[in-house]
């Protein structure tokens, strides 16, 4: 059957296919965890999420294919609105929700992006604008598990608020389409939705600093290692020069940020 590229992404960028109703792509060392976990999560009634077929031959994992939209960078205005956001905020809440009742021991999982707390809930890890599928401008799946892991709530949810409100300044955020807005509010918008308390709002906080940390060490770790993808993010996006920039910026608008969620 004829295989149509899906665009996007980094670390698999050019790898992943459309073969009639699946999708095709590279498996890693954990599909099978992540494959039984998101069997799991569709028995418990959740449907936002890729529904798994199995392992083929030639190692690549055959998933089922769910129609809608993807947006990719430079993100269209409908993918940055502010019902956008909250209907991810309310499909991460979803997930997480349903993976209460999920048996993680004996699994394994990618710890490049991990919780390193653990914690008691499937946490994605990578939401970002390019795995979400939307119909109709509201969320309706999550893609790419290759990066979850149990975890926080907070912890998740911090690492989606930092690319989807985003947390970032104000020349990262226009590299990939993200046009001014008032990212406090939107981050309150994010706390809202999932519907935190005023100390899980706190915790919220804390876990955006060390996002904004693990995600730059995560890309040089790529970086060091080769991979091209990211090599080609690297160079494109300015360097080391991109994250040192965001932690700073962080570190001056961070007490906005915390008068919004208060």
């Amino acid at each position: 059957m004829t295989e149509e590229i899906l665009h996007g992404g980094v670390a698999n960028a050019d790898s992943v296919v459309r073969s009639g109703p699946h999708v095709l792509r590279p498996s890693n060392p954990h599909s099978g965890s992540i494959h039984r976990a998101l069997t799991g999560l569709r028995d418990a009634g959740f449907d936002g999420a890729s529904n798994p077929v199995g392992i083929d031959p030639d190692g690549r994992e055959r998933l089922e294919f769910i129609a809608g939209a993807v947006p990719l960078p430079p993100y269209p205005d409908w993918a940055r609105s502010d019902a956008a956001l909250a209907s991810v905020t309310q499909l991460l809440k979803g997930l997480h929700d349903a993976s209460t009742g999920l048996e993680f021991a004996g699994s394994t999982w990618s710890d490049e992006m991990a919780d390193p707390a653990g914690g008691a809930v499937l946490c994605h890890n990578d939401v970002c604008l390019e795995n979400v599928v939307f119909e109709q401008g509201q969320a309706i799946a999550l893609l790419d598990f290759d990066f979850a892991a149990p975890g926080r709530r907070a912890f998740d949810l911090a690492s989606f608020a930092r690319m989807c409100v985003p947390i970032d300044d104000e020349i990262n955020a226009a590299r990939l389409g993200w046009t001014e807005a008032d990212l406090p509010a939107r981050l309150r918008l994010v706390a809202d939705a999932y519907g935190l308390d005023k100390s899980q709002r706190a915790e919220l906080l804390g876990h955006l600093s060390e996002s904004i940390e693990r995600g730059g060490g995560f890309v040089r770790r790529r970086v060091e290692a080769g991979d091209p993808g990211f090599l080609r993010m690297w160079n494109d996006m300015g360097g080391s020069e991109r994250f040192d920039r965001r932690q700073r910026w962080w570190s001056d608008h961070k007490d906005e940020f915390e008068r919004a969620l208060t």
